[in-house]
């Protein structure tokens, strides 16, 4: 597999996924810009993403900014040597301590590799990372997606993409998320790449509903 780490890597796939599905080639044309959204690899990365579960993007960023400020280098040793009124203050919830407590050991104690990981098929890297308690398939495919770079990840049950599908395929309602995973099939070894072409073009769609151009 080709990970994705460059936006050469972003442009190549566009290629590729309008050969694999023409239906593709209008959607791409209208979404000029595709992000790369790389993040760091390894604990910090999926730590953030931990954090970002369940609260706002502001929130989110506040929490992560005290995180860094509190655990520096972020690693599993340092976190797991942190006190509780140090995780209190930092914003974390018991659920979210929990979690990144249940990856920092999993990590020393080499059940879970996460610099590796973006080299195993779709449903074993997600399957290692949702063996952990507190780490659901969101959480799961965003780490995949935009820290480990794994290129056919396609995050079907995220809210933006079932409607960005719904909307560039003209869909009377938006597809459930075994509909899409049905769908994204034909998008494969490529869907890390059509994962950000749609969350690309519902950035775009609520750029229309502000009337900013696209």
């Amino acid at each position: 597999m080709i990970i994705i780490k460059s936006n050469q890597d972003i442009i190549d796939g566009l290629s590729e996924l309008k050969l694999t599905d023409p239906s593709l080639i209008p959607i791409i044309e209208r979404t000029p810009n595709v992000p790369l959204r790389r993040d760091h690899n390894g604990f910090t990365g999926l730590v953030r993403i931990i954090i970002g579960q369940h609260v706002s993007t502001a929130s989110a960023s506040a929490i992560h900014g005290r995180f860094v400020e509190a655990i520096n280098p972020i690693t599993p040793e340092n976190y797991l040597k942190a006190n509780q009124d140090t995780l209190i203050n930092i914003g974390l919830t018991r659920a979210k301590q929990t979690t990144i407590t249940n990856v920092a050991n999993a990590v020393l104690a080499k059940a879970l590799d996460l610099q590796t990981i973006n080299k195993l098929p779709e449903q074993e890297a997600i399957g290692q990372l949702t063996a952990l308690k507190g780490i659901g398939p969101w959480t799961a495919e965003v780490y995949l997606l935009f820290c480990a770079g794994h290129p056919d990840i396609f995050a079907a049950g995220d809210l933006a993409i079932r409607e960005a599908v719904r909307h560039a395929y003209n869909m009377e309602k938006r597809p459930t998320e075994n509909e899409l995973r049905k769908i994204a099939v034909m998008w494969s070894p490529y869907r890390g790449i059509a994962s950000r072409l749609f969350w690309a073009y519902y950035g775009n769609l609520k750029g229309e509903k502000k009337g900013q151009p696209l």
